[in-house]
This record gives C-alpha cells, structure tokens and sequence, in this order.
C-alpha cells in the first residue's frame, strides 16, 4: 500500500474512532442529566403523598437502598414501603459521592481496604495505591463491615456521629456501626443468604473476614434532590456539592410540577426560602402556607441531621 492510501486510511480509521467516541460522550452526558434531575425516592410525585412504612419481612427479597445526598439520607426499601432511614455522612466537594444508579455486589464484615491511586493516597506517607490493608491493620479506615457500590465507591462504618450529615470521606457513604449492623442483617435475611447468624456474631467480635455475595446486585439509587415536596411540605436542602441546584427557577419549577399552586409567592420570597437553607440546615414549609401566602412566615429551619438524632445515638452507643 502506498503511502497516501495509508495516510488515507488512518484518517478513516481516526474518525471512525472520534465518532464513536463522541456517543460516548454524549450517552455519558445524557445520563448524567438524567441522573442530576431524578426525583428522590421520597418525593410525592413518586409517593403519591404517602410513603408508606412496613415492618421488615425475612424472606422478602424485594428490597432496595436509595440515598440523597443533601439530605444525608439513606433508606431501606421492602415492595415500596420504607423499613428504615439512616442518618449518613458522604464523600467531600472535592471527592463527592456518585450520583446515579449504582449496585451493592457483597456485604463484608472486617474488610480489607486496598487504597486507591488517587492523589489523597498518593500524598499519603502511611499508605500505597493497590496496597492490601488488613482488617486487623490501624491504617485500616473502613471499619467493621463495607458495602461496595462498584468503581472504588462504598457504604462503609463511619467513625462516630460528628460524621453524619457533613461531606467527611472520599466518595463514601459513611454509616454508624450500629446502623450497619442492622442494614446487612436485613439484607441478608431479605435475600437469605447462606450467611448464620453465628457467623455474623463471630465477625462481629473478631477480626475474620466474612463475605455475603449478593447474586443478583442489590440495586442502590443515589439522588441529588435539594428542593423536595415530601408528604405536603416542601423541604429545601442546602445544594451541598455547589451544584447550582437551588435556584429561583428550579424551586418554582419543582412547585408546579408537584402540583402546588406558587402564585403567591413573590420572587423575593422565593430567593429569601432559598437563602435559609445553607451549611447544614434546611428550611421546611407546608404546601398549604405556600399556596396560601404565609410560607416565610410558617416555614421553619433546623438542622438537616438533627440534635435529637445524634442524642439518640449517643444514649444507643452508652447503653450497647
């Protein structure tokens, strides 16, 4: 072949690969969007109005775990029905946690973490990228028991309560050991898992591996949902990752399409509702005072994970 053939065909090939390489791209990019504007699993347009609880059922595999990130929120799922809320913290501004559809492959009790090459390990004098950190080891962050997600994110224990509803790791969910503990015992008595109650026991008291595949993937949803209509009250949650989340527009736009009459309120109010929820608190108004007029003046801030939740921990943690 002579060489203006060859130049030729390299061209082709090129672009051939540019092309597809571009719908990479943009089905990434797609994706992303939809990701970025998906409801919470919490929210009335899902829910109807109602999110229905249930007391949990050994047995019944038809269970999944969603997570928004504003509101450190994570939720066990049993056919639609809410069995128990988490308070968690997540992944920094600087190594935010995934937002999109995600699967939990294994429930692993005492761990081995293998550090990531990224640049907080590879500024780190303790640890090395693709290193194997023992259960047993003190460098060891993961703690008790990790979930993974997939692509390095997991649900791991958190380090005590100061972690929950602040941006704390890179690229986890961080969840109290007692918490934990809970989680992974309904996953495996949902699924049944060949995994005894004995053995957990032992796990929980030593320092020995012990593994529950899950086959199929236990499917987990992570939302980044800031303006919420959740059974008849907006709840606005600071936009945590700076995403630009928390706009005039997008909170009127969250309104009607929820259903709620905004037609008394004025722009001004709209950006005052917005300015309260910042740092770790959220602001929170029931749909009848914002269609009748009195939102600013009935709505209410607190903080997104709040005292009383960390006393309850507290007293839990003595008393255990």
């Amino acid at each position: 072949m002579n060489s203006s053939k060859k130049t030729k065909k390299t061209i082709i090939l090129s672009a051939f690969l540019l092309f597809f390489s571009g719908l990479a791209n943009v089905a990434e990019a797609q994706s992303y969007l939809l990701d970025m504007r998906r409801d919470s699993a919490r929210s009335d347009k899902l829910t109807g109005g109602v999110i229905e609880k249930t007391a949990f059922r050994a047995g019944d595999e038809n269970i999944k775990i969603t997570i928004n990130i504003p509101s450190f929120q994570m939720t066990l799922w049993q056919n639609g029905k809410e069995v128990k809320t988490y308070p968690i913290g997540v992944g920094m501004k600087d190594y935010p946690l995934f937002v999109g559809m995600r699967q939990a492959s294994d429930v692993i009790w005492n761990p081995v973490w293998i550090p990531p090459s990224s640049d907080w390990i590879e500024a780190s004098s303790k640890v090395k990228p693709g290193e194997i950190i023992l259960p047993t080891d003190p460098r060891n962050p993961l703690g008790k028991l990790k979930i993974p997600l997939g692509y390095g994110y997991l649900i791991h224990q958190a380090k005590g309560a100061q972690d929950l509803g602040s941006l704390v790791s890179h690229g986890c969910v961080r969840v109290l050991q007692t918490d934990l503990y809970d989680l992974a015992e309904k996953i495996v008595a949902a699924r049944s898992l060949p995994v005894s109650p004995e053995e957990i026991s032992k796990a929980k008291s030593s320092k020995k591996t012990l593994v529950a595949e899950l086959s199929p993937p236990l499917p987990v949803e992570i939302t980044y949902d800031t303006l919420i209509v959740e059974a008849g009250k907006l709840n606005v949650y600071p936009d945590v990752y700076d995403y630009k989340t928390n706009t005039p527009e997008k909170l009127l736009a969250e309104l009607k399409s929820s259903g709620v009459d905004a037609s008394e309120l004025t722009g001004a109010e709209v950006k005052r509702i917005l300015a309260r929820a910042e740092g770790k608190t959220k602001f929170t108004v029931s749909v009848r005072n914002i269609e009748a007029g009195t939102a600013l003046k009935n709505g209410s801030t607190s903080a997104v994970v709040t005292r009383t939740t960390r006393a309850k921990i507290a007293r839990n943690r003595r008393t255990k």
